[in-house]
């Protein structure tokens, strides 16, 4: 805890032979960082035919993976499917080589890529074909003031006929300029259409290259006559009847593809998952170094699993393997890839670091604070018992539900349950259940217009005491935060940063909370911290700043000055908290008593606005507070020791949901 774990170093040369099946048993391990091999006296492997195969295997798998879950019918769904989802069937795959491997796919796609493509095409071809005589159904609707027949509108051997449109105010400039082009040997019919007009040139053919550029020059837009004998009225039955044949194809091939997705869907994500995952191994080759008989590799992974991947591997090689297991040097503190290390109650909170950066493998990791401060600041935001109370049911539904996947949504749902403790907690010490409701409730069953619940203040009408609780709480965690800055620099040799940087601002933060004591015994020694601080500071600045000390200085102070101020969001956000719940209160009163008759509306409509504002309010203040519980981690507390430089660690790892491989190694 508070520390990344321990990683060490591999470095492993064993034969060509033992390759796939020692990258294998690494990828489905999944503890080890693999880095690039740098070495003089040897080349970078690279992928073989198989490895290419499976690459292009991996893209074809996934163009029907998508075109059959586009057709799969969804078993549940919903809302209940969210929180509780089912587990995936996971196959099991025998492993006997990337070469077995690709001949099994290639035998499941030579029977299955046939019938999927066939019935993809055919729908691709039918939607096609109805695009096209919608369209020409379109083409006869503008049509249909024509009472002639559509075949009289197509070109002959000495007639060429041109059916458009073109803007309203533009036809009368495009007739005149066709009759000074053809010498008036043309005739034209016309519609007005809105802003647009409908005509239909007729021109002798050896005046049609004439009366061309004039068309093209007025924007003609043309149309295309569709084929058919009769009138544009006759021919949309006909069109209709092709629409509907056409449209009852494309539903028997969709049911075709329905079929093909219930009896291929899962098997197609199977192989696909089992590509991807030697695409993924295949990445890796560029980073071995190998010669004629052997190859080289090396990576980190935390010493906890190091005995252990080192038993595999001298498994998996039956014992013909060179290993070299190191500590990381001075040198390589940069290079080494961070795995946070926390206890069980504290992991889910890591993505909350994570989302700002890892720490480097000699800073402190902030998750077990930050796992209480967030908390704390979110409950202290939301401030209400029974807004903590709902958030706290969704959170645990949803843990309950992601907690075998340790997924995304479970680690967030985590630290939203751990907060809605805390908000209930903070609710419970203002007396806030769902703003002043709880009071309104008390004060009708007691009948006492002064009755409420216990409480440490009312946010609403005490709000300086909330400023300086809130105030106070920010020195505790900028302490904390600097406190630690001081030691990370300490133990890491950079004493002199740790004096100059770190311990001005604490002895100012104590001598500030002696101040607040506004005990006359320790006004002296408040005087003399500050004074020291100031001190401290001041040489700080003249060290890194030279010249510009002057301005940093004043610039540095209320710089922190600054940053106390903005841990102010506590009260502001409890005080928008009880607002808003309030103002719902206020609304629901004014609504209650409201009758039509005997009939009493006011109550529905008072429910209606209670758990609809309620629940809005309940949601907006919960967002408002996790934005901002983030940003007094983010950028107040770890403004004042943390980096969040240290480089992810990214295990050489096999993606497993549909798939599991068992892989037959010697003993």
């Amino acid at each position: 805890m508070f520390r990344p774990e321990e990683m060490l170093k591999l470095e492993i040369i064993t034969l060509n032979r033992y390759k796939d099946t020692l990258l294998t048993y690494l990828h489905e391990e999944g503890v080890v960082e693999i880095r690039e091999v740098n070495v003089d006296i040897a080349q970078n492997d690279s992928p073989n035919e198989f490895h290419r195969k499976a690459a292009s295997y991996s893209i074809t798998i996934s163009r029907l993976a998508d075109f059959l879950k586009a057709y799969k019918k969804s078993a549940g769904g919903g809302i209940k499917s969210f929180i509780f989802p089912p587990e995936p069937v996971r196959k099991t795959y025998r492993y006997e080589g990337i070469e077995k491997l690709i001949k099994d796919v290639e035998a499941f796609l030579s029977i299955v890529e046939p019938e999927i493509k066939a019935v993809e095409g055919k729908i691709t071809s039918t939607q096609t074909e109805i695009e096209r005589i919608k369209g020409d159904m379109a083409v006869l609707e503008l049509l249909s003031w024509l009472d002639l027949d559509v075949s009289y509108l197509r070109s002959t051997d000495m007639l060429e006929i041109v059916v458009g449109t073109v803007d309203k105010n533009r036809f009368r400039a495009l007739v005149d300029d066709v009759k000074g082009a053809t010498e008036g040997r043309f005739t034209v019919v016309s519609k007005e259409f809105k802003d647009k007009v409908m005509v239909v040139f007729l021109f002798l053919k050896e005046d049609y290259e004439k009366a061309n550029p004039v068309l093209a020059k007025h924007s003609l837009e043309r149309i295309e006559v569709p084929e058919g004998n009769g009138t544009p009225k006759e021919l949309l039955k006909v069109y209709e009847e092709k629409l509907e044949s056409k449209e009852r194809e494309l539903e028997a091939a969709r049911k075709d593809a329905e079929m093909l997705a219930k009896r291929y869907y899962e098997d197609v994500r199977f192989y696909q998952e089992l590509m991807e995952n030697e695409r993924d191994k295949a990445s890796v080759l560029p980073m071995l170094a190998r010669t004629n008989m052997t190859f080289a590799m090396t990576g980190w992974a935390p010493r906890n699993r190091v005995n252990s991947i080192i038993e595999g591997i001298r498994r998996v090689t039956e014992g013909k393997v060179y290993i070299h297991v190191k500590d990381p040097s001075e040198e390589e503190l940069d290079e080494i890839p961070i795995k946070l290390k926390n206890p069980k109650w504290a992991r889910p909170f890591e993505m909350l670091t994570e989302m700002y950066g890892v720490p480097k493998y000699n800073e402190f990791d902030p998750t077990p604070i930050i796992a209480f401060t967030y908390s704390f600041f979110f409950g202290f935001m939301l401030t209400d018992f029974f807004y903590g109370l709902i958030v706290g049911v969704v959170a645990a539904l949803l843990v309950k539900g992601h907690r075998r996947f340790n997924d995304g949504t479970y680690k967030f749902a985590y630290t939203l349950l751990i907060s809605s403790l805390f908000t209930m907690g903070m609710g419970a010490l203002f007396g806030s259940y769902f703003g002043n409701a709880g009071d309104v409730v008390l004060q009708y069953i007691t009948g006492n217009p002064s009755a409420h619940f216990p409480r440490i203040a009312d946010a609403l009408r005490d709000p300086m005491f909330v400023l300086i609780l809130a105030l106070a709480i920010g020195l505790a965690h900028l302490f904390t935060g600097y406190t630690l800055g001081f030691i990370v620099r300490w133990k890491n040799k950079d004493k002199m940063g740790a004096i100059l940087e770190q311990l001005p601002w604490m002895i100012i933060i104590l001598s500030i909370v002696l101040f607040a004591t506004k005990n006359p015994v320790l006004a002296m020694p408040a005087k003399g911290l500050f004074g020291l601080g100031l001190i401290l500071f001041a040489v700080g600045e003249i060290v890194a700043n030279g010249g510009l000390a002057g301005l940093m200085i004043i610039s540095d102070f209320f710089g922190f000055v600054g940053t106390w101020l903005s841990y102010a969001r506590l009260m502001a956000l409890a005080l928008a908290t009880s607002g808003i719940a309030m103002v719902v209160n206020v609304l629901v009163a004014m609504v209650w008593g409201i009758k039509i008759s005997a009939v009493p509306l006011g109550i529905v409509l008072g429910l209606i606005v209670f758990i609809g504002g309620q629940l809005f309010s309940t949601a907006i203040n919960a967002l408002g507070a996790f934005v901002h519980s983030l940003r007094l981690q983010y950028v107040e507390f770890f403004g004042t020791f943390y980096s969040g430089e240290g480089k992810p660690f990214e295990p050489f790892r096999a993606k497993r949901e549909v798939s599991k491989l068992e892989v037959e190694v010697e003993a």
